[in-house]
């Protein structure tokens, strides 16, 4: 059986101690960080529920009794590691902005997030070599992101109406474009920096590239007849 497959049978008649409260929420909240760094270090196969245990100075029952298995505590650190993300872009409050200055603002704090956030990108990669079946599992990541649909919705609209927006733009296609544009980019910087013989991840570079991912977003959502569709050239009178 797999070193960590499953957690240890509790001897009969003992149970894993349950602690105060307090001192539950410091657990919990030290035991997902260390599975966070062993999880974006390691992978899902390559993690060791021994070293968290020891990383996060808790022992190993206390670990599965807070978390399960193996399995179930990286869903805890996907859940965790989404719902980070999506409360830092609550705060931006998007509605204080006006919209052109407000998509920018989105943009620029999720090409920062994931700069900042190295671990988030890492344990995407891994979940997506499992197709999501942890996330599949998830009651929460739905309602996690639910609220991002309507805020970028409601710029969308807000920039429509004042006439610096086209219409017509689905707001999970621009999310998942704005993610793309800078995933895409730090996720494969190295192999993109080789073959290319520039180093993409030296800082002026990636200035350089917040500020392309920023124009061709704003240049997409200019009105107009649209991405795709031909501009009538203008008509020459003699």
């Amino acid at each position: 059986m797999p070193r960590d497959a499953a957690a240890p049978p509790p001897r009969r008649g003992r149970k894993a101690p349950v602690p105060p409260p307090r001192d539950a929420d410091a657990s919990r909240a030290r035991i997902l960080a260390a599975a966070t760094e062993e999880f974006a270090r390691h992978g899902l196969s390559g993690a060791r529920v021994d070293r968290i245990a020891a990383r996060a100075k808790a022992n190993k029952r206390m670990l599965y009794y807070y978390f399960g298995p193996k399995e179930d505590l990286f869903l805890a650190v996907l859940e965790a590691a989404y719902a980070r993300i999506r409360g830092e872009e609550r705060a931006l409050d998007l509605t204080a902005r006006a919209p052109v200055d407000a998509m920018r603002q989105l943009v620029t704090f999720t090409w920062r997030y994931f700069i900042a956030h190295p671990e988030f990108i890492s344990l995407l990669n891994t979940e997506n070599l499992h197709r999501a079946r942890h996330l599949k599992r998830s009651t929460r990541i739905l309602s996690l992101h639910s609220p991002l649909v309507e805020a970028i919705s409601a710029l969308l609209e807000r920039g429509r109406r004042e006439g610096v927006f086209r219409a017509g733009v689905d707001p999970v296609q621009l999310y998942v474009s704005i993610a793309a544009l800078g995933y895409f980019y730090l996720s494969n910087g190295w192999t993109l920096s080789t073959i290319f013989g520039r180093d993409l991840l030296a800082p002026a570079a990636k200035d350089e590239r917040l500020a392309h991912v920023v124009d061709l977003v704003l240049r997409a959502l200019a009105p107009g007849p649209g991405p795709g569709v031909a501009r009538r050239p203008p008509v020459v009178r003699s």
